[in-house]
């Protein structure tokens, strides 16, 4: 049995995230295997930022959205990109794609495959009253993610969903929950989906599991204003675990950076590790 190091960050645009200092950050923690979000950028970029790295990567069909990606140390085995429809919620989802879901089966040092999965949900609509077809939007992309979910959280070998849902579960997980309670990424609709994923469908938020009772500990802040500094934030980014795999986590962290300078993203990295 070995330990394994995985880290999940929405890095809020790659090229930014390494002018801040992201590359030097990579190198101190060292993780095996790096999830990204937001990654906003082509494969040539990440190939150069990460030479030598294994990198499966789902770009945005629209130049400067999201994208997601992941790169590992370790071998990988097999990809898989985007997600299948499982029939409508409310409506039909987007034309375009902007770089959602990539799986990826990585190389255990002991032996044996890890599925890993790099995943950003969009935030939807601020207000969702004022732009009702995003939020529509988000539901029919919240039903394909729980049919995938439930096809991984049934398989023997060890699966790993992580990234930035951009939705916060319950009141202690996010600051001033009573001022969003109308808000998207607090919608009782959308915290329905994490109360299934966790419950009958048997993933384990690891960050909760692991985090203790809170409030916290959070995962984004706003660049604007005192929120930072204040921690007045959201935990919106997760790594989930399927059965085969929950019992392995000994540890779990949110990266917060030391202060508002040392950040290089909006979100902190949620960083776990694993005896495998």
């Amino acid at each position: 049995m070995s330990q394994l190091v995985v880290a999940s960050a929405n890095v809020n645009g790659i090229r930014a995230a390494v002018r801040r200092g992201m590359g030097e950050w990579v190198g101190g923690r060292d993780p095996h295997v790096l999830l990204m979000q937001e990654v906003r950028a082509p494969d040539s970029v990440l190939n150069e930022v990460f030479d030598g790295w294994h990198v499966a990567h789902q770009a945005s069909d629209i130049k400067g959205r999201a994208g997601v990606a992941v790169a590992s140390r370790l071998p990988v085995h097999a990809v898989r990109v985007g997600l299948e429809a499982h029939g409508p919620h409310g409506g039909p989802e987007p034309a375009v794609d902007t770089g959602r879901w990539v799986e990826a089966d990585v190389e255990l040092p002991g032996g044996g495959l890890l599925t890993v999965v790099s995943t950003y949900i969009h935030s939807g609509s601020t207000w969702p009253e004022d732009n009702p077809v995003k939020m529509t939007e988000k539901y029919a992309y919240l039903e394909k993610v729980t049919a995938r979910l439930a096809e991984l959280g049934a398989a023997p070998t060890p699966a790993l969903v992580a990234g930035d849902l951009n939705i916060a579960h319950h009141n202690v997980d996010i600051a001033n929950w009573k001022g969003n309670l109308k808000n998207a990424g607090f919608q009782p609709e959308e915290r329905a989906y994490l109360d299934r994923w966790f419950g009958e469908l048997g993933w384990t938020d690891l960050g909760r599991a692991h985090g203790g009772e809170g409030p916290g500990p959070y995962t984004w802040w706003s660049w604007r204003g005192q929120a930072f500094v204040n921690d007045k934030g959201w935990r919106i980014d997760y790594q989930l675990a399927n059965p085969a795999l929950a019992p392995h986590a000994v540890k779990v962290e949110v990266d917060r950076a030391p202060s508002y300078d040392a950040r290089w993203s909006d979100h902190a990295p949620v960083i776990a590790t694993y005896d495998l």
